[in-house]
């Protein structure tokens, strides 16, 4: 658990870890994996009188390429984005 506590409508996400390699077994470097494009939610805010929050800790969500911003946390990597830069819960 993270002492990190989004504001208004932000969420705190842990990405999922790129694939280090093909299905057909080819390793990658690190230059050539895909940014993972989903998540867990770790912290969200409480809302603004406009939005409700709708996402909650433990989902996974799916997000755009580049939402969000790259964060690090006690050697952990975190993306904090607003709940409207989420597209799917799953």
């Amino acid at each position: 658990m993270t002492k990190i506590k989004p504001l208004a409508d932000r969420v705190l996400i842990a990405p999922a870890v790129a694939e280090a390699k093909t299905a057909s077994g080819i390793i990658l470097p690190d230059s050539a994996k895909e940014k993972p494009l989903q998540g867990k939610v770790i912290a969200v805010g409480g809302g603004t009188k406009d939005e409700e929050m709708v996402v909650k800790v433990d989902d996974t969500v799916l997000y755009g390429k580049y939402a969000g911003t790259e964060i690090e946390w006690e050697g952990e990597k975190y993306l904090i984005m607003r709940q409207s830069d989420i597209l799917a819960i799953i």
